[in-house]
């Protein structure tokens, strides 16, 4: 599936249907460039919870039923640097992983379940493409 969104809140409000589908144990990778709305995407999934990127904690639980796990791996430089951070409690199948640049964890941390593509940034419409793995 591929839609086009012309403003954030139409991207919010996206994602809000989007993780309504979702349940325990699900793994959603998110990909895009730098200010694409990656965690624009992650706070309207998150729907009325206080989602804030991890860039540099790199891992935010933020509860509900279920929790959701959301990881930020874009100061990763080396997919092993991920068996240091102690991510196994994320993937325990109890609640939602949410993973910012996914790509950097190679073969470390386990396949997603959807894949998110988000092209675009600024002011620009964002192209968001769902992919079931």
């Amino acid at each position: 599936m591929e839609r086009t969104f012309y403003n954030e809140a139409q991207l919010r409000a996206f994602a809000a249907e989007f993780g309504r589908t979702l349940k325990a144990g699900d793994v959603v990778g998110l990909s895009g460039a730098l200010g694409s709305g990656k965690t624009a995407f992650v706070k309207g999934l998150a729907e009325g919870r206080e989602a804030t990127s991890p860039s540099f904690t790199f891992w935010h639980r933020y509860d509900g039923t279920p929790p959701i796990d959301h990881l930020d791996l874009y100061r990763i430089e080396d997919d092993r640097e991920l068996t240091e951070l102690g991510l196994d409690e994320a993937f325990d199948g109890t609640s939602i992983v949410l993973i910012e640049w996914c790509e950097r964890a190679g073969n470390i941390l386990p396949r997603p379940n959807y894949a998110i593509v988000i092209e675009g940034k600024g002011d620009e419409p964002r192209s968001v493409r769902v992919q079931t793995q």
